[in-house]
C-alpha cells in the first residue's frame, strides 16, 4: 500500500483548521509562519494576498524538510481586507479594531483570500477568491460592545464574519469561507488537481 504524503498547513490559525476538518481534511502538521505583511509600495490587495500565501508555504515547506526527508503537500493562504486599495490591518489594539469598524461602517469592502499549494514534486499551484462584504451603520454602542469582546484580535479588518460581527453583515456576493479565511472549493480543487485524496475519509463517516 502506498502512503501518502504528509499535508503541511502554513497557519495557525483555528479557523482556517476547522475549515479544513468541515471537509474531512486534518493536516499532519502545522507550521504557521510569522511574515512581515506590510504591502509593499504600490501593491494592490489581491497581489499582496497571493504573495503572502505563496511565502507561508514556502517557508512552512522549507522548515518542514530541514526537518524531515519526506516531501510534503503545503498549504498556505492569506486573507486582506480592503476598502479601495486601501488595505485594512489584522487588529492588534483596541485602536486599530475601533479604526477598522469605523472604516467598515455602513460600507462594502473587498475581502480577498488567496490559497497556495506547494505539491510534493514542487508544483505551485495557487487559487484565490474575492468577496465584497456591505456592513450596516455601526452606533458607537456596537462598535464599543464588538470592541470589548475581543473577537477582533488577530483578524484582518478587525473583525470576524463567523462571531457576533456576522450580526453587522448586510449583504455578501462571493465566497462566505474566503471571508472566514479558507476558501474551501478553492483549497479542495487544488489538492485533488495535485493528487490529494480529498474525499478518502468521507465513507469512514468523520463529518
Amino acid at each position: 500500500m502506498t502512503t501518502r504524503p504528509p499535508l503541511v498547513l502554513a497557519s495557525g490559525s483555528p479557523r482556517r483548521l476547522a475549515l479544513l476538518e468541515q471537509i474531512g481534511i486534518v493536516p499532519e502538521h502545522l507550521f504557521p509562519a510569522e511574515l512581515d505583511e506590510t504591502p509593499d509600495d504600490g501593491e494592490t490587495p489581491v497581489a499582496l494576498a497571493v504573495r503572502l500565501a505563496r511565502r507561508k508555504a514556502e517557508v512552512a515547506r522549507e522548515r518542514y524538510h530541514a526537518e524531515s526527508r519526506t516531501r510534503p503537500y503545503v498549504l498556505g493562504a492569506d486573507t486582506v481586507v480592503a476598502t479601495g486599495r486601501r488595505v485594512l490591518p489584522k487588529a492588534e489594539t483596541t485602536e486599530e479594531a475601533h479604526a477598522c469598524l469605523e472604516r467598515l461602517s455602513g460600507r462594502t469592502h473587498r475581502v480577498v483570500t488567496a490559497v497556495c499549494l506547494i505539491a510534493p514534486s514542487g508544483r505551485v499551484s495557487e487559487r484565490r477568491t474575492e468577496t465584497r462584504v456591505k456592513f450596516k451603520r455601526l452606533s458607537r454602542a456596537e462598535t464599543e460592545a464588538y470592541v470589548a469582546s475581543g473577537e477582533w484580535q488577530g483578524k484582518a479588518g478587525g473583525y470576524a464574519i463567523q462571531g457576533r460581527a456576522a450580526a453587522f453583515v448586510i449583504e455578501i456576493i462571493g465566497s462566505h469561507y474566503g471571508v472566514v479565511g479558507l476558501p474551501l472549493y478553492e483549497t479542495a480543487t487544488l489538492l485533488a488537481g495535485a493528487g490529494y485524496p480529498v474525499t478518502a475519509t468521507w465513507a469512514e463517516g468523520l463529518l
